[in-house]
């Protein structure tokens, strides 16, 4: 556990007089401090899985804030950097990074980080497993769950699509847990003509003449290639049968295919690789990410030619629930800082965690961590199972069909809002440590850099939106989303009828589904730029609707009218926009009151009792989780 608050807080100058010091917020362990994460896993997962992971899990939580956490900073403060021309003037295009991305990589690959997910030793719970560790390693390592994500997809899309070589070799490697034998693979698909748009790919693909039909050489301009050291990635290209004349070229994204490239000869050379330059980013700065030029470089295809946008989006799939991963572990990281500086930091005359302004600002950023989290593990069941139900080769069709147009919808709608909010929260942490919380040794402006790409990278929050209305082109779509509501809300009700709190959210959740159903009524009747001009804002609002809707199926499960207090906080913010009624002009009005000791609870981590929280998994199961 980090240390305890110090009596006296100073430091002798050169003078020998005393001044002032503040003490630094500490972090203790990630998981064994992280209340909503342990609560929500004893929900998630079959008490026996759990028994067998936490101890792994616990091991982990310190390890994030010790030695992978200097790593990380170390990566952070030594970025990669380019070499072009030896000292002869041969052009050798190498990506030199700090030994400590090196050991991350290797940490990342014995701790499972990837392999756990395809081990499935928990069945469906795998990917659970697999990305709470993720969570746990995300804000400490300088952003290398990056290049683990990408590795998932690509290993996820080998599994599906790949021939039988390609699983005997590449995929073992992308599933390994010795470092020796581990590879980790980059997405290649961002040229100077689009990113989230990709129809007019100008990267090709040549038949190398072997007669496999799937060997090809490519050639072409990428203009964002993110995990640059890795040792393999996949790329959309754009088949031709002659690269002068593109004779054979089909326009538009159905003339894409998928091509995995391995980077380096034998020699440890780029095999007909240039590098232009290293991308000169806001954030992710230790991620190695370049322009290059692709000079028919040998590749190999992956999934039927000319399918290359659908092959690919099994790699989406998994990259943007990683968004949502880095994105909950950015929230919950700076909910962590800021609590623990709460009860470091005297302001006029009283410590921040007496302070009630500063405890409303705290409790809003844990609302929004603890629905982020709900629907992160939401949407990594959904696709535990969905593989579940592929690997069984299950004849359930219909089950099958449900998980999978859950998933298709869920997906954005996780990764677009939890982004943004995650931007918000990290914003809210800077400012909640002042001045210092604005330096770039503080950390904070790191965590603020890195989660601003979320939002970004895997989909803009507008292309996304608008994927949204793609989604709903499938009937069945909006039609399982409201059952998945609809059942907990059946569930709610049944158990708890007499709840004032239960009830009060289940008719703020109907509200909101009826206003769902109207929007989509009115789009569906040809209004067409009434669903582009509203796109983000639908979007938001069936995120949090959805959100709602675990929050309450929490509250239920635990029967702690806490969590049944946040659920109804939820719905009053999000979905009636923070009014008493219809008519009121103000938000906060007449609430305050209402709202203010479960402030001060959601604010420092405190029980329905206002004590708190014990820790459970600790060695000493009667010492308090919180350390002061």
């Amino acid at each position: 556990m980090a240390q305890n608050i110090k009596e006296k807080n100073t430091q002798t100058g050169y003078s020998g007089r005393e001044y002032f010091q503040q003490q630094s917020p500490l972090l203790g362990n990630q998981y064994i401090e992280d209340t909503q994460l342990i609560r929500a896993l004893q929900r998630v997962l079959p008490a026996k899985i759990l028994k067998e992971i936490e101890g792994d899990l616990t091991q982990f939580g310190e390890r994030v804030v010790k030695d992978i956490l200097e790593l990380g900073r170390a990566s952070e403060n030594n970025p990669p950097k380019l070499i072009q021309y030896d000292a002869w003037g041969k052009r050798i295009d190498k990506i030199v990074v700090d030994e400590s991305w090196n050991k991350l990589k290797d940490i990342g690959c014995s701790e499972g980080l990837v392999s756990i997910g395809y081990e499935r030793k928990y069945q469906e719970y795998s990917r659970i497993y697999q990305y709470i560790k993720i969570y746990l390693f995300a804000c400490s390592s300088a952003v290398f769950d990056c290049p683990m994500s990408m590795t998932d997809g690509a290993a996820r899309l080998i599994e599906l699509y790949g021939d039988k070589g390609m699983k005997e070799d590449e995929y073992k490697h992308f599933i390994s847990r010795d470092p020796k034998t581990f590879w980790t693979s980059g997405q290649w698909m961002t040229e100077k003509t689009g990113g989230s748009d990709v129809s007019k790919s100008e990267t090709i693909a040549v038949s190398s003449g072997s007669g496999d039909g799937k060997t090809c050489n490519l050639s072409g301009y990428k203009y964002f290639t993110s995990a640059t050291t890795s040792e393999g990635a996949m790329v959309l290209a754009r088949d031709v049968d002659d690269a002068k004349t593109m004779k054979g070229a089909v326009e538009g994204s159905r003339g894409l295919s998928v091509y995995f490239i391995k980077l380096r000869k034998p020699n440890g050379e780029l095999d007909r690789i240039q590098v232009h330059k290293l991308k000169n980013k806001f954030g992710t700065k230790a991620v190695p990410t370049a322009e290059l030029e692709l000079m028919g470089t040998p590749a190999v295809r992956v999934g039927p030619k000319g399918r290359g946008v659908p092959v690919i989006a099994s790699i989406l799939n998994i990259t943007r629930i990683h968004n949502v991963i880095h994105s909950a572990a950015t929230m919950r990281r700076c909910v962590a800082i800021v609590r623990d500086f709460a009860h470091r930091r005297t302001v006029f005359g009283k410590l921040l965690k007496d302070n009630l302004l500063y405890l409303s600002t705290l409790a809003e950023m844990e609302l929004e961590f603890r629905a982020s989290l709900h629907l992160l593990l939401d949407v990594t069941l959904l696709l535990g199972k969905s593989e579940r139900i592929v690997e069984k080769q299950s004849s359930n069709s219909e089950e099958q069909k449900q998980i999978d147009l859950l998933l298709r919808i869920v997906t954005p709608l996780s990764k677009l809002y939890t982004a943004k909010q995650s931007v918000t929260v990290a914003s809210e942490a800077i400012e909640a440590l002042g001045g210092t919380g604005y330096m770039e040794d503080s950390d904070m402006p790191r965590l603020f850099r890195d989660t601003q790409v979320t939002s970004i990278w895997e989909g803009t929050t507008n292309v996304l939106s608008m994927d949204i209305w793609r989604t709903l082109k499938e009937p069945l779509t909006i039609k399982f989303y409201f059952q998945s509501i609809e059942n907990r809300l059946i569930q709610a009700n049944k158990l708890l009828n007499n709840d004032n709190n239960i009830q009060k959210v289940i008719s703020v959740i109907r509200e909101a589904m009826k206003t769902i159903r109207s929007v989509i009524d009115k789009v569906m009747n040809g209004d067409m730029e009434y669903a582009e001009s509203n796109s983000r804002r639908f979007a938001y609002l069936m995120a949090q609707t959805y959100m709602a809707s675990l929050l309450l199926e929490h509250a239920v499960w635990s029967k702690d009218e806490l969590d049944a207090q946040v659920a109804e906080r939820w719905c009053f913010v999000k979905l009636e926009n923070g009014k008493t009624n219809k008519n009121s002009t103000i938000s906060f009005t007449d609430v305050d009151e209402k709202w203010r000791e479960l402030d001060i609870k959601l604010a420092l981590d405190l029980n329905e009792h206002g004590q708190p929280k014990l820790g459970t998994y600790d060695i000493n199961s009667t010492k308090l989780r919180s350390k002061y």
